[in-house]
C-alpha cells in the first residue's frame, strides 16, 4: 500500500504542480540514478537505442546504458540524456496519468523530457515531470531487477527517491614515454599504410623529412638542399633546376609536401621564394617509393614575375592581390576530388582543384580561388582536414612570424565545401580577412600561441601546422614545429592531439601526444583539483601567455586567479565559464606531463569569439 505520511509536507513546495525553485539543484555531468528503495538503478532495458524503449531499475553493472547526461536547460528544469542510446528520458504520449510509462526518446526538449529537481536535503531528489507535474518512481515497492519505473503523484517516499552519483572510471595507463625528438621545419604530416601498418611520414623546408610509426619517436630520412639528399636520388642541383633558375638560388627549399596519387606514385610539392620579394614557385616531383628517389615533373605555379602578366590571364602581378606561389599542401575531399591549398603573406591563400593523376592543378585556373588573406597580411602554411565526425573541412594556418619572436600562431576557420569559403566561430568569411597584425588579429579561431606553463614546460611561435587523422581510432593529431623560451631559434616538431568540441570546432590537447593504455575517459573525481591555467586570447603574441592557478572543485565552481563554474559530461565533453573572460566549450583529456613523469587531468576550451584556454592539472 502506498504510504502519504509525507505528502503534506512536499505538497507546501508544490507550485501548478511543480517545484519552485531559484537555486540551481545539480551541476551538469554525467550521473548513475540509484533509487533509494531499492539501491538499484535507472537503466535502458536490453541496452535499447530504440525509440520507446523502457526504463527499468537494475543492478549497477557499470554500463553506459545505465549512465545519464543531466543538462539544466533553465527554471530548475533539467534534460535528462542515455549515454549508450544519446536519447532523452520521456513520459510517454503525453500522458499526465498516474502509472504512465517513462521510456526514452529521441531529444527534441518538449516538456515530457523536461525534469525538474527537488533536493530532499538527503542527498536524494524528487524527479518530477514538467509536462505532467509527476514523480519517476519505482512502481510498487519493487526492488527487483528489471522493476518498471513509470510517473506517479508526488509524495517523496523511498521509491521516488534518485540519489545522482557522479560516473567514475577506470583510468588509463602510460603505454611509453620515451620519445626520440626531430628538427623539421614546416613539417607536413603524410600516414602511409602498407599492409595495415601505418608509417608517419613529415615532410618539411630544405628537404628535411622524418618518419615515425608512433608518433613519438622520429627517424630522419633527409635533409639539406645538397646533392647529399637521398629524396631526389643525390641529384637534388640538377632535378630541381627549373626552380632554382626562377630564383637565382639553390640553397633553399621551403615547406614541402607529398600525397599519394591515384597512379600510386607519390607527388612530392617542391617550392621556394625569396626572402625579400615573393618570387617564388611550387613544382611536382614524383617518386613510386615515399622515401624517393623523387623524379621532377616540372613547374605548376609561379609569381613575382614584376611588371608582367601573372597566372591570372591578363592580370599584371599585384602582390597585394596576387599569391606568393610556396606552401602548397594537396588532399583528397570527401568526394575523392583532390585540392592543392598554398599561399604565404603577399595575396593571402589560395586553392586550386587538382589532377589526382598527375597532382598539377587542372589547366585554367589561375591561381584559383581566394580563401583568406592580402595585402601582405602575415598568414600563411594552410592545411586542409576533413572531419568525418563533424561534417566539416578545417583550414589550419599560422598567423604572424616564424622566429622565436615572430609570433607564429595557430589558427583555424572551417567549412562545408574544400574551397570554402571558410568561416570562424564569430561567422566572419576569412575571405575577407586582410592587412597587417592589427587588422587580422581578430579573426580565425586560435587554437594556440607562444605559453608557458609555470614550472613545467611552453612553446614560442609554434606553428606552420599540418594536421593527420587516425581512422581506426578516431583520433585526429596536430603536428607542428616549435621554439621554446630561452632558447633562441632552435626548434623541434611536436604532436599533440586534437579533439571536437560539441560546437564543431577542434581543440587541441595542453601537452603533447604520448600513447595510453585503455580508454581515455575522464570522470569528475579526476578533474577536481588545482590547475595550471592559461588564456590564449585572441592576439598574436611574440611572448609566452603565462600560466595562473585555478581551482575546479567539487561543487561545479572555479576559485583561484579566475572564478566560475564547469561542469564535465560523457565523451569527456567540458564546459567552463570564468567571470570577466566568458564561457568556454572544450573536450577533457588524460595527457601527459614529462616534467612529473606522469598523467595528468587537462582540458582544452574554445569561446565563441575564438579564444582557447588551456588547464592542466
Amino acid at each position: 500500500m502506498r504510504s502519504f505520511l509525507s505528502q503534506s509536507i512536499k505538497l507546501a513546495l508544490i507550485s501548478g504542480g511543480l517545484i519552485s525553485s531559484t537555486a540551481l539543484a545539480l551541476s551538469n555531468g554525467t550521473y548513475v540514478l540509484k533509487n533509494n528503495f531499492s539501491n538499484k538503478v535507472m537503466d535502458v532495458a536490453s541496452r535499447s537505442t530504440a525509440d520507446g524503449a523502457n526504463i527499468i531499475q537494475y543492478q549497477p553493472t557499470g554500463g553506459t546504458n545505465q549512465l545519464w547526461d543531466v543538462t539544466h536547460v533553465g527554471n530548475n528544469r533539467y534534460a535528462i540524456v542515455s549515454v549508450h542510446s544519446g536519447k532523452a528520458l520521456e513520459v510517454f504520449n503525453f500522458d499526465a496519468s498516474d502509472g504512465a510509462n517513462i521510456v526514452q526518446w529521441a531529444y527534441w526538449g518538449g516538456d515530457t523530457q523536461l525534469w525538474q529537481l527537488d533536493d530532499l536535503n538527503n542527498g536524494y531528489y524528487g524527479l518530477i515531470n514538467q509536462y505532467s507535474g509527476k514523480a519517476a518512481e519505482v512502481f510498487n515497492f519493487d526492488a527487483n531487477n528489471g522493476a518498471n519505473i513509470g510517473q506517479w503523484t508526488y509524495w517523496a517516499g523511498a521509491p521516488q527517491q534518485w540519489a545522482f552519483e557522479p560516473a567514475s572510471y577506470a583510468d588509463p595507463t602510460l603505454a611509453s614515454s620515451q620519445f626520440t625528438d626531430i628538427s623539421v621545419h614546416d613539417p607536413s604530416i603524410f600516414a602511409h599504410n602498407v599492409n595495415g601498418q601505418t608509417t608517419y611520414y613529415i615532410f618539411g623546408s630544405f628537404a628535411a623529412s622524418a618518419k615515425s610509426n608512433d608518433l613519438m619517436n622520429w627517424t630522419s630520412v633527409s635533409d639539406g638542399v645538397d646533392n647529399n639528399n637521398p629524396l631526389f636520388g643525390y641529384n637534388i642541383t640538377n632535378e630541381l633546376a627549373e626552380g632554382f633558375a626562377w630564383t637565382g638560388d639553390n640553397t633553399a627549399l621551403w615547406a614541402a609536401d607529398v600525397v599519394q596519387l591515384s597512379t600510386g606514385q607519390f607527388a612530392y610539392y617542391y617550392n621556394q621564394s625569396l626572402m625579400t620579394e615573393p618570387r617564388g614557385y611550387t613544382g611536382v616531383a614524383t617518386s613510386w617509393n615515399i622515401e624517393g628517389a623523387y623524379s621532377n615533373t616540372g613547374l605548376i605555379l609561379k609569381s613575382g614575375m614584376w611588371g608582367q602578366e601573372s597566372e591570372n590571364p591578363g592580370e599584371i602581378y599585384d602582390p597585394t592581390i596576387h599569391p606568393n606561389a610556396v606552401d602548397p599542401h594537396a588532399f583528397y575531399d570527401k568526394d575523392g576530388k583532390m585540392w592543392l591549398v598554398y599561399g604565404s603573406y603577399s595575396g593571402g591563400i589560395f586553392i586550386l582543384e587538382a589532377n589526382p593523376a598527375t597532382g598539377k592543378p587542372y589547366a585554367g585556373q589561375g591561381y584559383g580561388t581566394h580563401l583568406l588573406g592580402g595585402d601582405h597580411s602575415h598568414i600563411e602554411g594552410a592545411f586542409i582536414q576533413y572531419s568525418p565526425e563533424s561534417g566539416y573541412y578545417y583550414m589550419f594556418v599560422s598567423f604572424g612570424g616564424l622566429a622565436s619572436d615572430g609570433g607564429y600562431n595557430v589558427r583555424v576557420a572551417r567549412a562545408t565545401s574544400p574551397n570554402g569559403p571558410y568561416y570562424d566561430a564569430q561567422g566572419n568569411n576569412m575571405a575577407n580577412v586582410r592587412g597587417d597584425r592589427s587588422a587580422i588579429a581578430p579573426y580565425g579561431v586560435k587554437l594556440m600561441g607562444g605559453f608557458e606553463f609555470a614550472g613545467d614546460y611552453g612553446y614560442l611561435a609554434p606553428g606552420h601546422q599540418s594536421s593527420v587523422y587516425k581512422p581506426e581510432t578516431g583520433q585526429y593529431f596536430l603536428v607542428f614545429h616549435t621554439r621554446f623560451p630561452n632558447s633562441g631559434e632552435f626548434h623541434q616538431v611536436r604532436v599533440h592531439e586534437m579533439f571536437i568540441n560539441s560546437d564543431g570546432w577542434p581543440v587541441v590537447a595542453p601537452q603533447r601526444y604520448a600513447a595510453l593504455n585503455g580508454e581515455n575517459i575522464v570522470d569528475l573525481y579526476d578533474m577536481v583539483g588545482s590547475y595550471k591555467f592559461v588564456n590564449h586570447e585572441k592576439d598574436i603574441n611574440t611572448s609566452a601567455k603565462q600560466s595562473v592557478n585555478i581551482q575546479l572543485n567539487a561543487d561545479g565552481t572555479v576559485s583561484g586567479n579566475h572564478s566560475g563554474t564547469w561542469w564535465l559530461q560523457s565523451s569527456n565533453k567540458f564546459h567552463i565559464s570564468l567571470n570577466g573572460l566568458g564561457s568556454f566549450n572544450g573536450v577533457a583529456s588524460w595527457q601527459y606531463n614529462a616534467t612529473s613523469n606522469q598523467l595528468v587531468p587537462t582540458f582544452s576550451a574554445l569561446s565563441n569569439q575564438g579564444v582557447a584556454v588551456w588547464g592542466t592539472k
